[in-house]
């Protein structure tokens, strides 16, 4: 009976939804567990931005230690404001504001839709050159090496690499930006370099004849 009874309540029990956005950007903004508890609740309760602390702290079960310090963490991160705002009866009330929050989600939204467009050109040229689709794992790859900050025509180059050696498989593009890399090799300008050092040594080898995994 009291399963019953237990199970009804959590049925009617008020259910907060997690917006994709949060679960998507929530590493970046870095935030602890009460903080992104609190954000969650205050998402979901932004009709009524009432700065009642003790019943916002019992109904995501922290301590006033907990709650202020989350509170904290997020003005200090301009994730939210506290205003003090008359309501109809004239008192003035605090009120907690979220609108930052949306300003920096939103700015985030932009750069990456601004990634994207420019990687497009990147998997372009990869298709053109590799005379077929990427697969999904392929654009995973290519992906993982503009996360990792790797100088996208450092990358266009070892595409080339490849491409003048007859081989069109990413394992072996990821081995020569690999090998650069341990060789200092972080930009163009520093294999153009190498490049250089390399035709002194090799009666002026052309570009893409020196072997970089068999150095």
């Amino acid at each position: 009976m009291l399963k019953e009874k237990l199970m009804e309540q959590l049925r009617n029990d008020n259910h907060y939804t997690i917006p994709k956005y949060v679960l998507t950007y929530a590493k970046d903004l870095n935030l602890d567990m009460n903080s992104l508890l609190l954000l969650i609740y205050l998402i979901n309760n932004s009709s009524n931005p009432i700065f009642d602390y003790k019943g916002i702290s019992k109904d995501i079960n922290l301590n006033e230690e907990e709650f202020y310090n989350s509170i904290t963490s997020l003005k200090e991160k301009k994730i939210l404001s506290i205003e003090m705002v008359k309501n109809e009866a004239g008192i003035l009330e605090e009120k907690i504001n979220i609108d930052s929050f949306y300003d920096i989600i939103f700015s985030k939204m932009l750069e990456d839709k601004s990634t994207d467009e420019g990687n497009s050109d990147l998997f372009d040229l990869f298709e053109k050159e590799f005379g077929r689709t990427l697969s999904p794992m392929e654009y995973e790859i290519i992906n993982s090496w503009v996360e990792s900050k790797i100088d996208k025509g450092l990358i266009i180059s070892a595409l080339k690499e490849a491409v003048f050696n007859g081989v069109n498989n990413l394992r072996y593009i990821d081995k020569i930006l690999y090998e650069w890399n341990k060789k200092g090799i972080k930009r163009t300008d520093d294999l153009d370099r190498k490049i250089k050092e390399e035709e002194s040594k090799e009666d002026n080898t052309e570009l893409y004849e020196y072997d970089w995994l068999n150095e």
